[in-house]
């Protein structure tokens, strides 16, 4: 059996394949695919970058921040492609902090994508959960 591949499918002229900086790196570099520049701030804005992936079942495609863009105030909105989208990636971006607006070009690195794995377990209802130390601590509830 084959191995399972990430396949890229490209939309318009000048998309570009994802490909990793390193060969360590865990995640791909997304490029903006783009007419002309956009010019993005503090609402969200979807920047498209010109491809449609094949996930592999099993598996998902996490579309991430890039470090580099995060320490200047550019920020990405976490999002994720299923096994069973074939649409376009649009990456949604915005600016935070200081950070008023932030111009993006054509072939500009924008975000990461991450293959992961995902199990699909059912979701089984119950009437009681298992205890543990925790209990229903909630956010914050193990650290200071």
């Amino acid at each position: 059996m084959p191995e399972p591949a990430l396949k890229v499918k490209l939309l318009r002229p000048g998309a570009r394949v994802p490909s990793r900086g390193t060969p360590g790196a865990s995640g791909l570099d997304l490029h903006a695919c783009l007419d002309e520049d956009i010019e993005i701030g503090p609402d969200p804005t979807l920047v498209p970058s010109g491809i449609a992936v094949e996930v592999p079942y099993g598996y998902e495609v996490q579309v991430r921040p890039r470090s580099g863009l995060a320490r200047r105030g550019v920020n990405v909105v976490f999002g994720t492609a299923d096994s069973d989208y074939r649409g376009e990636i649009f990456v949604n971006m915005y600016t935070f902090g200081t950070l008023k607006s932030y111009r993006i070009q054509d072939g500009d690195r924008i975000a990461q994508m991450v293959v992961a794995r995902v199990e699909m377990l059912p979701a089984v209802e119950v009437d009681e959960l298992s205890d543990t130390s925790r209990g229903e601590g909630g956010f914050g509830s193990t650290g200071r």
